[in-house]
């Protein structure tokens, strides 16, 4: 029994970092919706893959520092800081393959699955480095 009230110690800190986790995660999304001039829940709605795997790919990209940030984190604003940086990276990465990709948004509407590759891995692999570089 105090084993179990031992570990359980440990759920007040992980109920707050998973709660300000999820926060992070409504916020980040919630802006990059709001920057992409496609309305992504309607295609993905309509059936548009290509929608689906772009968002997928910035939740994703965006959870896996996240994660990092969390894990390496020293306390709970630390932890938010990080993870702000984090979104900050991510939403970056989004206006930079714009500047190279004019045309993603209407691509992606037209359900071009290429280029929603394209950005998913970049999302995908920019969330890998921004994790990595979190570790302090």
């Amino acid at each position: 029994m105090s084993t179990l009230i031992a570990t359980l110690t440990g759920l007040a800190p992980f109920l707050m970092y998973f709660g300000t986790a999820l926060i992070l995660l409504m916020i980040f999304m919630s802006i990059y919706m709001w920057m992409t001039p496609n309305d992504e829940v309607a295609l993905i709605k309509e059936n548009n893959a290509a929608a689906s795997v772009v968002l997928s790919a910035a939740f994703l990209g965006f959870s896996i520092p996240l994660a990092s940030a969390a894990a390496n984190s020293v306390n709970l604003i630390d932890f938010i800081v990080w993870g702000i940086i984090a979104g900050i990276a991510q939403l970056l990465v989004f206006l930079v393959f714009r500047r190279f990709y004019p045309l993603v948004a209407e691509r992606i509407t037209q359900g071009e699955i290429a280029v929603s590759i394209k950005l998913a891995g970049l999302s995908v692999t920019v969330g890998l480095l921004n994790a990595a570089c979190m570790t302090y």
